[in-house]
């Protein structure tokens, strides 16, 4: 004769096991788009690349420059609290 037993996880632990999931779930997800993003702009580099040639060191360092001082620019804004809305940044 064979005995059955049945043991049924606590709400608790299952509760847990479902929010963990959740969890995984939006990371897995988050994940995927960041992918899908980061796909879509090479293929845009891909195409402007072709059809442009390829950025040059020059080029690249001229962007480069100029993000930098962007930055630096919006830091001295936040820094001294001027944010004039009618002036490009």
């Amino acid at each position: 004769m064979t005995a059955e037993i049945r043991v049924r996880p606590s709400r608790r632990l299952t509760g847990r096991a479902e929010a963990a999931e959740r969890v995984l779930s939006a990371y897995v997800a988050e994940a995927l788009r960041f992918k899908r993003d980061r796909d879509r702009l090479l293929e845009l580099v891909d195409c402007l690349q072709e059809e442009h040639g390829p950025v040059t060191e020059d080029e690249r360092a001229a962007a480069f420059q100029e993000w930098e001082d962007l930055d630096a620019e919006h830091e001295q804004r936040r820094a001294t609290g001027k944010h004039n809305a009618g002036e490009a940044a």
